[in-house]
């Protein structure tokens, strides 16, 4: 008796992305890098500034502290008020547009920025660097999404985590070089090559992509976000600026902000063509991420702003070796975001964020036992650990944010992931940043009745306000440094607690809703409609390289005679 003859097996789903946009993938991500690199790097550039903007010209522009801080903050109030939208359009007009918008925009704003003469200048320039980096950032990552497959997406974002953290590295020390051989403005006319080389780079290499369904635009929706987050940052910005969250120019803002976005949630949840569908935050693997986002931010970005103090205030170094000394923390992103996809692979991405932000934890809570001779060696290992701990956290829950929604829809997704991280960035330097003030001024106040009543108010501002106030106040000023010291590291060591606090607050949250390992083929592009492509690349994508012999479906994924199998199958 014949044995049947087994049944044929199911062809391989064709591929997602046109052969001719697959073969460059790797060049478009190093396309993407090399912008988000420059917008990522010119933030902490900038920060190693200040000192040398503040002096007086020919050497800087003599601006105010007030006005250094609005330079750095007009940048983010923009930045923040608008990822929303710009992910939005790059869904909705093409993200290779969007994406050279923002370039174009940066570019010209950091022309202008390095040619301000005066502080009102400058910070109206940062502005509009603020603007172009808004639609940049989120464009990398929907890019991204749009060219690799859904299996190689977790190794692309991984090596585009990577790039953030050596963008946080290289900025202090290409800062520091620039300014011991140039004028204060070539840290942002350095950009302007850099962005002229990408321009070029993504004419030739990125393909475009959009939603192919995008309906409406929800104006309502739009303009409800940009007020509710431009009112949310900037009261967050003004609290960080007074050290206090009781002030109603802090209280106004702030409760106005999360008032308009309470309307934008009420008016998406009601809207038949929302700017994005509120059902996503009641996906675990969604929402888990974006707050475990929002949480590592908030925390490490309230070490970073007192790290800067304590390496360059208690201990003496320049800027350039603060920056050569945060290297390992860039290091271990570089080394550990690539592969961190393996470990989610072998242990799920639940148990992988746990153990990161634990490791977050650790190392912020290690600040707490830190003084003025702590070895070199301590504190190499303590930023390493840091950035090990990110490594493993950045990857995976950016990974569950753009997988859990569609591809097309992958502005929206990544305009989330960045509007969180930046929201938590901020409120961690005003609020960590407020405890760090308070804490010192409450320690040094005992020791400033020798200091003429005019200038003791300033003198409990900061460790550097206290230190210029002796140094101004000569011999008699000598006995101020010690106890500045003093009162600066038990508020650091409050602040690090703190911040460690946040941290395990976030271990919680990805212990307790992260999804753990993801089954093979979940997802929303495992659930697209039979003859259609569910992402952006059909749209834009495909022309002209589609036209390609193999530009329709690489020949490799449906082999042979499986091909007509697989479009049985499909009929």
């Amino acid at each position: 008796m014949s044995q049947p003859s087994p049944a044929p097996a199911p062809a391989p789903a064709p591929p997602r992305i046109p052969e001719a946009v697959h073969r460059r993938r790797w060049a478009v991500l190093g396309v993407l890098m090399l912008s988000l690199l420059i917008v990522v790097l010119d933030n902490s550039i900038l920060n190693v500034a200040v000192r040398t903007i503040a002096a007086p010209a020919p050497t800087g522009i003599g601006a105010t502290q007030s006005e250094l801080e609005w330079a750095i903050n007009s940048y983010t109030l923009v930045f923040a008020g608008l990822l929303f939208t710009s992910g939005l359009l790059g869904d909705r007009l093409g993200r290779k547009k969007v994406l050279l918008f923002g370039i174009t925009v940066f570019g010209i704003g950091s022309a202008l920025a390095a040619l301000s003469g005066s502080p009102d200048e400058l910070i109206a320039y940062r502005a509009v660097m603020g603007l172009g980096a808004a639609f940049v950032m989120p464009a990398t990552l929907s890019v991204l999404m749009n060219v690799f497959e859904r299996d190689e997406q977790p190794k692309a974002i991984g090596i585009w985590a990577g790039g953030v953290g050596m963008g946080i590295a290289i900025g202090p020390i290409a800062g520091g070089i620039l300014l011991e051989h140039f004028w204060w403005g070539s840290i942002f006319l350095v950009n302007v090559p850099v962005v002229l080389l990408a321009l070029a780079l993504m004419i030739w290499l990125v393909p475009d992509s959009r939603d192919p369904k995008p309906g409406r635009i929800d104006v309502p929706g739009v303009l409800l976000s940009v007020l509710g987050l431009v009112l949310l940052v900037y009261g967050i910005i003004r609290g960080g600026e007074l050290a206090s969250f009781t002030d109603v120019t802090v209280l106004a803002p702030v409760l106005g902000g999360l008032a308009v976005l309470v309307l934008f949630v009420l008016h998406e949840r009601r809207s038949d063509h929302p700017a994005i569908d509120m059902a996503y935050f009641r996906k675990p693997a969604f929402s888990a991420a974006v707050a475990a986002i929002a949480l590592v931010f908030f925390a490490l970005m309230g070490v970073t702003f007192f790290s800067a103090f304590y390496l360059q205030s208690v201990r003496g170094y320049s800027a350039l070796q603060s920056g050569l000394l945060i290297l390992p923390l860039a290091v271990a992103q570089m080394v550990f975001s690539p592969r961190a996809r393996l470990v989610v692979d072998r242990f799920g991405a639940k148990a992988v964020c746990t153990v990161g932000m634990l490791l977050v934890a650790a190392g912020l809570a290690a600040f707490a036992f830190f003084d003025a001779s702590t070895p070199i060696w301590a504190m190499e290992v303590v930023f390493f650990v840091q950035g090990a701990g990110m490594a493993h956290i950045m990857p995976p829950v950016t990974v569950s944010i753009m997988q859990a929604l569609p591809r097309e829809k992958a502005g929206s997704g990544s305009a989330v992931n960045n509007t969180f991280r930046q929201v938590g960035g901020a409120m961690g330097v005003a609020v960590l940043g407020s405890v760090l003030s308070s804490t010192y001024r409450g320690e040094i106040e005992g020791h400033l009745g020798g200091v003429p009543a005019a200038l003791r108010d300033t003198a409990g501002e900061s460790i550097e306000a206290t230190l210029a106030v002796a140094e101004k106040l000569g011999p008699a000023g000598r006995d101020l440094v010690a106890p500045a010291y003093d009162a600066f590291l038990g508020a650091m060591h409050v602040t690090a607690v703190a911040s460690a606090v946040i941290a395990l607050i976030g271990a919680a949250v990805v212990a307790g809703f992260l999804p753990g390992r993801t089954p093979q083929g979940a997802g929303p592009d495992a659930t697209a409609p039979d003859g259609a492509t569910p992402d952006g690349a059909t749209s834009d994508a495909t022309a002209p390289d589609a036209t390609a012999p193999d530009g329709a479906a690489r020949r490799a994924a449906v082999p042979g005679p499986g091909a007509e199998a697989g479009e049985s199958a499909r009929r």
